[in-house]
């Protein structure tokens, strides 16, 4: 710290004539006492060190430093515990400053800086951002990262899932990209390439081999803890954070990456390449991707595998979601192949069922193909699966249910009953009947028909019209619920009056 010269002398003034203390100039002057004590030094005058204060720590210091020298990364709170065995008086967050001061420091490390060739090296990593809304939970919102490092050009894609398959599909929308390969990938230690490691022993995943190997690129893991490795992409993430997503609003998932696409094709690609501050990231790239490897014609399966069993119910779990297939492939082993759009159910080399994938979290994705078959053999299916509907449109119902049967009334009956109310009322007056029924304990079918009445004739509204629906199960069972009007506004906005 530089300090004007007047106030260089009154330091030494203040030192020398006063007999002020080091810390006593600092506190009235207003600057360190590292910055005194060099003022004083410039005059050849080295300020005596008071004495430090006794501790109730030193009788145990030299064990404490026995203790550090075979053991260096032991944890104060471990070194606690045996020091007060041995009668330490004192409290334990002040132990672990005394620890501080004695344990060992490593020594600095210099690190060389990497250069690298055009089309030779990208670095990959993930990167978490938060999370949003998934149904019943919520999902990680992660970006998955790519950047080549002679150009520093930047890949960003943003997903829901960390899985294998999430991880090759973004090698393969960089490639595209990028409109090559680069010869070497640096990962860090992560699960999606590395599956085990001891020492310099490395066993890598075997579908990332194989996607290595049809690409022709070279999989390189970074050594442990040495993150100027691939610092380059950990900038680039810190870059992604501060510059891209910082205070920005998306619609959805889709949205998201659109406009990441275009901010790495125009505001990234603009900023000037740490190389070579003369040149743009774009100008760069457009040299480097001269050196790439040409894509493979064909496109590698980028698809998660899963081997699942099914119970006695025909679903298979993936994901945290239930998805059907046909009855007749219960209590079997089957294979589900997914991606980011699709759910697809194998018995063997045959494929029993494809479903739209579901990105939110608790829910059941169902065929009727596959489970009115079942409905029709068994009554009692039918009955339950009328339940379920129930169950769905007006969760209250469940409870309803439960009263009904505690005094021996027809279950049948009554979902029947409640159903055919449903189509004629809607769920939203019948829960509030249900409700309503529920709270005066009149578990009867006839009482939620006077309370609907009633709520109808307050509301000045004639008597609902019977509809006649088609004999469809997909019909009868489809349960609509009605979305709020302002997500109409919005439809309207920006456009002509037309």
């Amino acid at each position: 710290m530089t300090i004007p010269r007047d106030l260089e002398a009154e330091i030494r003034r203040l030192y020398k004539v006063e007999k002020w203390r080091v810390g006593t100039i600092a506190k009235q002057v207003g600057v360190h006492h590292n910055t005194v004590r060099r003022v004083l030094s410039g005059i050849g005058v080295t300020p005596v060190a008071l004495a430090p204060r006794r501790s109730i720590a030193d009788p145990y210091a030299g064990f404490i430093v026995e203790t550090l020298a075979k053991y260096p990364t032991l944890c104060a709170s471990r070194l606690y515990v045996m020091v007060k065995e041995r009668g330490y008086p004192g409290r334990p967050d002040h132990f672990r400053a005394v620890v501080r001061r004695y344990r060992p420091q490593p020594p600095a490390e210099a690190y060389l800086r990497l250069a690298t060739l055009p089309g030779e090296q990208a670095q990959v990593d993930w990167a978490h951002f938060g999370s949003v809304d998934a149904g019943q939970g919520q999902r990680p919102l992660v970006a998955f990262v790519v950047i080549l490092s002679w150009s520093r050009h930047l890949f960003v894609h943003f997903g829901l899932d960390l899985r294998m398959g999430a991880f090759l599909r973004g090698h393969r929308a960089a490639f595209d990209a990028f409109g090559g390969v680069p010869r070497v990938l640096l990962y860090d230690n992560l699960k999606s390439a590395v599956i085990e490691r001891q020492g310099d022993a490395i066993r890598f995943n075997d579908q990332l081999i194989a996607f290595a190997s049809h690409h022709g690129y070279e999989p390189r893991p970074v050594a442990p803890y040495r993150g100027n490795e691939k610092g380059r992409v950990e900038r680039a993430i810190r870059y992604v954070r501060d510059a891209f997503f910082a205070a920005r609003t998306f619609t959805d998932l889709d949205d998201l990456n659109a406009q990441a696409r275009r901010w790495c094709e125009g505001e990234a690609a603009a900023r000037p390449c740490p190389e070579d501050r003369s040149r743009t990231v774009r100008s760069m790239f457009d040299e480097e991707k001269q050196h790439l490897l040409s894509l493979p014609k064909d496109r590698f399966p980028a698809e998660d595998r899963l081997e699942v069993s099914v119970g006695k119910t025909p679903y298979v779990r993936f994901d945290r979601n239930d998805y059907s297939v046909p009855h007749t492939r219960v209590r079997r082993m089957l294979t589900v192949f997914a991606d980011e759009a699709t759910v697809r159910v194998f018995d063997g080399q045959t494929e029993v069922a494809r479903h739209t994938r579901c990105w939110k979290r608790g829910e059941q994705i169902e065929d009727e193909a596959h489970l009115q078959p079942l409905v029709e053999q068994k009554r009692e299916a039918r009955e339950n699966r009328g339940m379920d509907r129930l169950g769905r449109a007006v969760p209250v119902s469940r409870d309803f249910l439960v009263a009904v049967a505690e005094r021996g009334g027809n279950l049948g009956a009554h979902t029947i009953g409640l159903l055919k109310l449903l189509d004629a009322y809607g769920h939203a007056e019948l829960d509030a009947a249900l409700g309503e029924v529920i709270e005066n304990d009149a578990p009867h079918l006839h009482a939620v028909r006077q309370v609907l009445d009633r709520r109808r004739r307050a509301a000045g509204l004639s008597p609902p019209v019977p509809v006649a629906l088609p004999d469809d199960p997909r019909v009868r069972s489809l349960v609509v619920k009605p979305h709020s009007l302002g997500d109409y506004d919005r439809v309207g906005e920006g456009g002509d009056d037309e």
